[in-house]
Order: C-alpha cells, then structure tokens, then sequence
C-alpha cells in the first residue's frame, strides 16, 4: 500500500489534534511523530503533570502551550491559535478539535473523555486499551451513531494486530491464531547460561539442552518456562490487548490463562497450531502471546504481532520457506509477523484516516467476543478497595484472565473492578462478579448498561 497515494488529497488539509495523558511514554512518541507531520495541528495537550508536558514540549523543540485553568482561557487561546495545556481533562470539552488521542491510562477518565467527545462530534483515538477492553465496542457504537470515528491507535499492538489479521482475511487466509510478543525478552547468554529479563537474571543450566522443540513441542515448553521459573512470564496488559483485539477481530482466546510459550521467532509456526498436529492448541481462531527467548545477538520481535495462518498449497509455502518465511516442520501452517511496535510514531495514520477519510484504521464493527476478568489471590472482606497502579496498571492481589463472552455472564471485567470498592466478601479463587462491586457513579457500567454494540 502506497501510503503517499493514501493520504495525497490530505496535503493541504488541517486537522486539530487534542491528546489526554499528555505526559506518557505513548504521548512522548505521538509528539515527537507530530513534528513532520504538518497536516496535524495541536490543539490541546492534558496532564496532571503539567509542568511536565511543559518540559517536553520544550525539548521537542514546540512553542510553549497556553496553560488554561477555565472555559474562558480556553476559548481565549484557541482563538488566538495556540494550543493549550489542561490539567482538567473536562477542560478538553471547551478546546475546537478534530480527533483526541485518549492515553490517560485511567479507564474511568478516558471513558469519560471519549463519550463526551464523541457526543460534540470529535473522532476518539483510543490508546488506553483498560477502557478500551471495557467499553470499546460500546464506544464504537455511539461514534457510528453520531457519524465519527472511534478507533484504536495505530502504533500500538492492538491497533497493529488487527491490522495484519484484516490484512490476512482479506487475502484469504484462515487465521490459526494471532498474537504478539510480551514486552520484555528473554536474552540467553550461552556461555554463562544465565537468562536476562530487563533487569534480573535467572541461573539457567538446563536451558541449553531445550534450545530446539524437539519432537514433543508441549513439553519442551513445560521444562524451558519451569527452567525459568524465577522470572515472571505472564503480565496484566498482554491480556488487555488481546481482549480489545478479540472484540475487533471476533477471535476468541486460546485458553483462559493465554499460553505465553517461551519460544524462538522460527518455532512460531510449529507452536500456535492445533495439538492433534504437536502444536499446543485446544482450538483455532484464537489470540495468544508468546515469550520470545533469544541470544544477544539474535534480532527482537520489538513487541510485534504475528498470525499464524494455514497453508493451502504445498508447493507454495515450500518455495517461501525457501526464502526464508517461517513455515511448519510438516509444512500445513506458516506465522507471518510485523517485528516491530513503533508507539505514536505510526499514530499519525490513523489521525489521518479518521479526520480526513472518516474511516477507522483499526475495527469499526466491534462487539463483546471476550471479556478480560480478575480472580482472588487472598480473601478480600467487603468494603475494601481494589486498588491499580504501576507500570503495568495491575491490580493488587488479583490475576487476570480472558474468557469468551459467553463464559462471562455476570463477571466484571478487569479494569470496571479497578479502583472500585467490594460490596461484598470475595475468597481467594473466586472470580470477581458486578455483584459484587459498588458500581455507583461509574461511566464504564451507565456505557456497558446504555449502549448495545451494534457489531
């Protein structure tokens, strides 16, 4: 796809961009992309972090923001043409803007932001994917209603695994599974036979006689995660995402707890396929993450996306195997995968498409295919609070699972729970249910209560 081609009647056009948690490593990389990319103004920039965002600006060589504590301020700067800074996020509801990118990370604002701007006709880029996971197909629905765009963010893994699973369709393919990395890689130094995981290291002896998969893939798996057991090998985002990816896309997950194989790029092909055939799944149709293990000197998968797909003829999956694509031992399935997660440096593609073509570049047909939920770790007594924070936005004392919506009845999703007080005792094992939260004044539950997914 020529993109220039794409995007050429946009050369002259203006679009207004606002962007909410203007602060995140996500922003940082969206505002850097700005920069060359002059059909895209900023309109209004929103933090709590406002000195912050003043910090960054300056040393992504921007003007300075008009910093606005009122409606009137607000109305004052546009007019005059300068963007402005907010540390009130309902301050965006006074800011004349195209498209806002959501990135706040707090699923209850950024639900909040995305409904009133959709309401005022402003398209929604959405990047926190806690809200997405929730209320997206919801969201969706309302933009169609009111004739704009709702849209993950291209850039980032949802946004670019529903890519590449369209992609695929498109072209005929039956996707087998699709996926991504987790974040961090697992880097095998052979000489030590020490595993590094950012920044802690795992002793790793065993490690070196399970560097191929062998004839049985199930249990080379088993014995590579227990010969790493010291170091984590799932994490609360990866389900996240691949919930939003499941409501995009209709693929269900592979298994409750996903799979999270420690794997090599080259063993993709012979791991996301069924287990009648040695590979490791239940059923097709299906997203998954997989731990990429690696030397130092072998290449990332940089957080990408992959699908598995399966081959219809022999001859033509064997020439590009020739050529070096990664293909089955038995030939049957191929893994095709885009080694990269480039953050906001893509984003400004999806502006693009929203503002100036009215199209969302990731889903536009969403519906609720799964539901990302949170089990007991402990006893919990009513009236405590379910607490979220850190890097990952896990929540304390609870592990997250993705089930098909049918096997969601009644649940509560993940990040509705998060910072939401029990009503009731919870036991350790227990699945956390709606009935069991005090949801009184939540956005998230009026969104999911109000507004049926058209999908």
């Amino acid at each position: 796809m020529n993109h220039e081609i794409l995007f050429r009647d946009l050369q002259h056009k203006r679009f207004r961009v606002g962007i909410a948690g203007a602060r995140g490593g996500f922003s940082r990389t969206l505002l850097a992309a700005l920069r060359a990319v002059p059909q895209l103004e900023i309109a209004a920039l929103c933090d709590l972090d406002t000195g912050g965002v003043e910090q960054l600006l300056a040393e992504l060589g921007y003007p300075p923001a008009a910093l606005c504590e009122d409606a009137a301020a607000v109305r004052a700067a546009a007019e005059a043409g300068r963007p402005v800074l907010l540390r009130d996020h309902t301050l965006l509801d006074a800011v004349p803007m195209d498209i806002v990118v959501e990135a706040t990370g707090q699923p209850e604002i950024a639900a909040g932001i995305a409904e009133r701007s959709i309401r005022r006709g402003v398209h929604v880029a959405m990047v926190t994917k806690e809200a997405d996971s929730v209320v997206g197909p919801h969201l969706n629905e309302l933009a169609k209603r009111q004739g704009v765009v709702y849209t993950t963010a291209d850039g980032d893994q949802p946004a670019n695994l529903i890519g590449l699973v369209t992609w695929a369709r498109l072209l005929g393919f039956e996707v087998v599974a699709a996926g991504k990395s987790s974040e961090y890689d697992f880097i095998c130094d052979p000489a030590d036979h020490v595993v590094r995981w950012t920044d802690r290291r795992c002793a790793a002896p065993d490690l070196a006689s399970l560097w191929t998969l062998g004839d049985d893939v199930a249990a080379t798996l088993a014995r590579r995660s227990a010969a790493l057991a010291e170091l984590p090998q799932r994490a609360t985002p990866d389900y996240c995402e691949m919930n939003v990816v499941a409501n995009s896309t209709g693929l269900l997950p592979s298994r409750d707890e996903l799979n999270y194989p420690l794997c090599r790029i080259t063993e993709l092909a012979d791991i996301f396929i069924p287990r009648a055939e040695g590979g490791i799944l239940d059923r097709t149709g299906v997203v998954d993450v997989f731990n990429l293990l690696r030397k130092e000197d072998e290449v990332s998968f940089g957080g990408g996306v992959f699908v598995v797909v399966r081959c219809t003829d022999a001859g033509t999956w064997e020439m590009l195997r020739d050529k070096g694509h990664v293909v089955s031992r038995n030939g049957r399935y191929a893994c095709i995968f885009l080694p990269y997660h480039l953050m906001g440096l893509e984003t400004p593609l999806s502006l693009l498409s929203a503002c100036g073509h009215g199209r969302a570049s990731g889903s536009d047909r969403q519906a609720v295919h799964a539901v990302m939920v949170a089990r007991a770790d402990r006893d919990f007594r009513a009236g405590e609070f379910l607490e979220m924070g850190g890097h990952h936005h896990v929540m304390t004392d609870a592990t997250a699972l993705l089930l098909p919506a049918q096997e969601a009845d009644g649940l509560a999703p993940f990040y509705l729970a998060a910072h939401k007080r029990l009503r009731r005792d919870v036991r350790r094992g227990d699945i956390l249910r709606e009935a069991d939260l005090e949801l009184e004044g939540s956005g998230l539950q009026r969104l999911r209560q109000d507004i049926r997914p058209g999908g």
